[in-house]
């Protein structure tokens, strides 16, 4: 897989990310209270700043070694509020599953952090069509002592399986027949890791980009293939994209234009590249699609 040379590497722990972005998420929710009402996009641009709720998860959005905000999701961020007359991101860390609860209750003003579309978010939140479509993988022991290459096979194995707070992959080991009650829920994928490596676990589940992104630092776990979840007996493709409020179409309906004349130019997978995504991730997909 093509990388670029200078992508940045993640030195801060989600943790420390998220303690040290506690004052920011404080002032943001002070602030909700004077946001007037009416057309969003012209609230922001009067504004001149709109808040990015994202996870502090790589390579979505993260705090690299300067200490800088980073991610596809804020660097992508930058470009298009820029480009709607909006000058300044302002990323706002939070835990996963909290991040479309402060979208809904005006912590944020959007919210990307490799969040997939998917029915049950689609029936609380507007979403962008995605900008990249996504394969699961697994978090295993070195040489995957289990032969664990999807989900029919933890359950086969009675593998000790676990993912993250909020994660999409809870869903899909429950459609492959995983008892919901049996899977160890973890902060994120660096707890992931230390778990496998541990043996506190056999298995940890996300995005096919975040596991093979944590599992490079490891000598002791390693990544599987990626590969589409089946569910109601059909493969599945993901896809993640920024969301909005549902009071806010015309703000999502403004990025959402943005978003498809980056991908026919190409500007989009520029973009994200240097962030470990490739072609194979690019999508035509749509949000009306995913949501069904």
């Amino acid at each position: 897989m093509a990388r670029a040379t200078s992508r940045p590497r993640p030195s801060i722990p989600r943790r420390t990310l998220l303690t040290g972005a506690a004052a920011v998420a404080l002032t943001g929710a002070a602030a909700c209270s004077r946001v007037p009402q009416g057309d969003a996009l012209a609230r922001l641009k009067s504004r001149g700043s709109v808040r990015l709720g994202i996870a502090g998860e790589v390579p979505y959005g993260y705090v690299n070694e300067q200490g800088e905000f980073t991610g596809e999701a804020p660097e992508l961020a930058k470009v298009i509020f820029k480009r709607l007359g909006i000058g300044h991101v302002q990323p706002v860390a939070t835990d996963f599953s909290s991040l479309i609860p402060g979208l809904n209750s005006q912590q944020f003003d959007v919210v990307s952090a490799g969040m997939y579309i998917n029915k049950e978010r689609c029936a609380q939140v507007l979403f962008a069509d995605p900008e990249y479509q996504m394969l699961d993988a697994f978090l295993v022991r070195k040489g995957n002592p289990k032969n664990l290459r999807g989900y029919e096979d933890v359950v086969r194995a009675k593998a000790r399986f676990a993912t993250g707070t909020g994660y999409a992959e809870i869903g899909h080991a429950v459609a492959a027949g995983y008892p919901e009650k049996d899977i160890v829920i973890l902060q994120d994928q660096v707890a992931g890791l230390n778990a496998v490596e541990s043996g506190r676990v056999d298995v940890f589940a996300g995005t096919a980009l975040t596991v093979r992104e944590v599992a490079r630092k490891s000598a002791k776990a390693e990544a599987t293939e990626a590969f589409a979840t089946v569910v109601d007996g059909k493969k599945k493709i993901d896809g993640g994209g920024f969301a909005f409020r549902p009071a806010d179409g015309a703000l999502r309906d403004a990025f959402n234009a943005e978003i498809h004349r980056m991908k026919r130019s190409g500007e989009l997978f520029r973009i994200l590249k240097p962030f470990g995504f490739t072609q194979d991730e690019m999508t035509t997909l749509t949000a009306k699609e995913l949501c069904r």
